[in-house]
């Protein structure tokens, strides 16, 4: 099988978050970085040099593959801001609806700017997605 190329690297959070060229993506970066890191109490790290994530769990897959990832996290893209949850977790419909301005993929929020969502909202998400976690993976 082939090795995952996103796993935690060396390269710190600080100049991830320094090296975003635009300034208000970096303010949002720096922003959600503090939130996310009070929210999950976990030490953020860079994973694959392009994702900042917060925490760590072990996976195991019926077919054998197996590795390492993180529960939730974020990465500045060059159009807007991506926040990782957990493409399986329940009753957010009425959460997203009251978020804001947002795309929702499988597992991907995006958005343009922090501005444009309600934060007390993002919180509960990402909180659902820490507690859907632990609870797949003790």
């Amino acid at each position: 099988m082939a090795d995952l190329k996103t796993k935690p690297t060396e390269v710190s959070v600080e100049s991830y978050l320094a090296a975003i060229a635009d300034d208000a993506k970096r303010a949002d970066c720096e922003a959600l970085a503090v939130l996310m890191k009070k929210w999950t109490k976990q030490t953020p790290k860079v994973w694959g040099g392009a994702t900042v994530g917060f925490g760590d769990y072990h996976y195991v897959y019926e077919s054998g593959r197996e590795g390492d990832w993180y529960p939730t996290g974020f990465s500045a893209r060059k159009g807007a801001i991506s926040i990782y949850l957990v493409p399986y977790a329940t009753d957010t419909a009425d959460m997203l609806a009251a978020l804001g301005k947002h795309k929702m993929g499988k597992g991907c929020l995006t958005i343009k700017k922090l501005s444009d969502v309600d934060v007390g909202v993002l919180e509960k998400l990402v909180a659902q997605t820490i507690a859907e976690m632990k609870r797949r993976y003790p």
